[in-house]
């Protein structure tokens, strides 16, 4: 898979339009219309619009020559289209770039993890995957890290914007900025000691690093850290939409289809159930 190893990628924007001097039925009328607006707008083209990155194996990836788009989250989201009865496209784009896609009406939906600030901007659905965080370390001395503490000083790759830079940031590393490339750059670079950690998610990391057998990383074994989720997001006002999403993400929780997308690209581990592992909540961090 070598078009296709590895980017994990998360962060957020949007305006909040708020309407002065207008009755509370005027209010509920406005929104009502726009609500409407969105999912008729979908039908009526009988087409939703989802933004991935293409470089994420196994969430959103390009099979070794083969131009058809798969992965977890890519599945997902065909069989939400499947079962709302429309086609689905997708734009690949850089994690940076797919709120601001959302904002503007260029999609309509992405899969992101909700935070407290995202979550008054945008409307989130049931989480459709469920993980936390790791860090992949050069083996033997864990690049000098054994507690998060140790970032402080190190050299940390990963998206500018993403949780992950924001924890590390957080705990003094200094972030190195990749843009949409695949995984296979931020592992080589911390091999080469050009950096130190990439913090990421558990399951994506911990497939991506059996890829490079060769190259002097692990995934560091006592640390996990930030409970996360993957949610389906779109706009704020589109409560049609997201009632419908969540009907059908609960119907795939029921009948195992989630489960069954999981087991298939994470390697038999299901990723729509909450992981039982101990985990460390990163104070200050959503």
């Amino acid at each position: 898979m070598k078009r296709a190893m590895f980017l994990i990628i998360m962060a957020f924007s949007m305006l909040l339009i708020t309407a002065c001097g207008t009755s509370s039925a005027g209010k509920e009328e406005k929104t009502g219309e726009t609500e409407d607006k969105i999912w008729e707008n979908i039908k009526a083209k009988g087409e939703i619009v989802a933004a991935t990155p293409g470089t994420l194996y196994p969430a959103s990836y390009y099979p070794e020559d083969n131009d058809e788009l798969t992965g977890y989250n890519v599945e997902v989201f065909r069989e939400i289209a499947k079962r709302l009865g429309v086609d689905i496209k997708f734009e690949t784009m850089a994690f940076d770039g797919m709120l601001a896609a959302l904002h503007t009406g260029k999609v309509d939906i992405i899969q992101i993890g909700p935070r407290e600030e995202s979550k008054k901007k945008f409307a989130f659905s049931e989480p459709v995957k469920y993980s936390y965080s790791t860090m992949i370390v050069r083996k033997g001395d864990h690049s000098g890290i054994e507690k998060l503490e140790d970032l402080k000083g190190k050299k940390a790759g990963g998206a500018a914007t993403t949780v992950y830079s924001e924890i590390a940031r957080k705990f003094g590393a200094e972030v190195i900025a990749y843009g949409n490339v695949t995984n296979d750059a931020y592992l080589r670079d911390v091999h080469n000691e050009r950096t130190d950690v990439i913090i990421n998610d558990y399951y994506l990391q911990s497939l991506a690093i059996g890829f490079f057998p060769d190259f002097n990383i692990e995934i560091h074994p006592d640390l996990k850290f930030h409970p996360t989720t993957n949610n389906v997001a779109m706009k704020k006002e589109a409560t049609v939409l997201l009632e419908k999403v969540n009907t059908v993400i609960n119907e795939m929780k029921q009948d195992g289809t989630l489960t069954e997308l999981s087991e298939e690209f994470f390697g038999g581990k299901d990723v729509s159930k909450k992981p039982e592992a101990s985990i460390i909540e990163v104070e200050g961090i959503e």
